[in-house]
């Protein structure tokens, strides 16, 4: 995508690196905070005074389930297996199905403002090319593709050598949107895929469903670090980041919420709550 730069680049960007957060205004920071975190930045991003954001969040031992994920046949004895390997269950409000999140998966939330005028699929390709270009000393091997067999699969799965490393999803509010990605950064990305496949086989039950769940299958799936026969960390991805927004933005500001995007979070927190009651019933 040879514009990608146009629709990224800003005067000033927002830099929230939220990663080694355990609280947030006395919320406890789960990946559940997570999205209602970003539902305010884009909310806020428009017409508000708030800057485009870049966003980093790391959150230990968690499956994000996506909408037709909390409509699986025996979902309780999912949640069951995921808490007995230790993972909490959290139900995302943007597109996708169940993702595996550890110490090792960086998150990143690209909050842009004026979408309207943007595809959804421009805003995906914008993603795309910043991974790309983040990394772009170490490898010229990303595709953009859908990859047959791993968790989450979509037109924009990110992968060297037919193996996947990352996914995307996209949430929009009113003409703001949040463009998450997640890269698995460190450690086997074949034991991720294997508890999602797990998850999957216990709760499908065998039965025959309305959504094609994926079939996963781990060899498919590796972490970047095993990609690039390198020790790729989670910090050194962060410093990317950083060191790109500095090449995209003139100012880089790293404000705290306001008291307006305070009281948007308490209710879009609360809005999460509640669409993970049934999830949070079952653990």
């Amino acid at each position: 995508m040879d514009n990608w730069k146009k629709i990224v680049r800003h005067e000033r960007f927002r830099y929230l690196d939220h990663s080694e957060k355990k609280f947030f205004h006395g919320k406890l920071y789960t990946a559940l905070t997570s999205f209602a975190v970003d539902d305010v930045l884009a909310l806020f991003v428009n017409g508000s005074g708030s800057a485009p954001a870049v966003r980093l969040w790391v959150h230990p031992d968690t499956v994000v389930l996506g909408i037709p994920d909390a409509r699986l046949p025996y979902l309780k004895k999912g949640v069951e297996l995921l808490a007995e390997h230790g993972y909490k269950a959290v139900v995302r409000n943007s597109g996708g199905l169940a993702v595996a999140l550890d110490a090792g998966v960086l998150n990143i939330s690209l909050v842009l403002p004026d979408v309207k005028h943007l595809s959804i699929h421009e805003c995906y390709e914008a993603m795309v090319s910043f991974v790309q270009h983040i990394l772009w000393d170490l490898t010229d091997e990303i595709e953009a593709y859908e990859i047959v067999g791993s968790y989450c699969p979509g037109d924009y799965d990110l992968s060297i050598g037919e193996r996947k490393f990352a996914g995307i999803s996209q949430r929009r509010v009113k003409d703001g949107a949040a463009i998450q990605i997640y890269l698995d950064v460190e450690g086997k990305g074949v034991e991720r895929a294997e508890l999602i496949r797990d998850f999957y086989d216990v709760a499908r039950g065998g039965e025959e469903t309305k959504f094609d769940y994926p079939e996963v299958n781990p060899s498919v799936m590796a972490s970047l670090s095993e990609l690039l026969g390198m020790e790729l960390t989670v910090d050194e991805m962060k410093k990317r980041v950083l060191g790109a927004l500095q090449e995209l933005s003139e100012e880089i500001v790293t404000d705290e919420f306001s008291e307006d995007e305070l009281e948007q979070f308490a209710k879009r927190y609360e809005q999460m709550v509640k669409r993970n009651e049934k999830v949070d019933g079952m653990q």
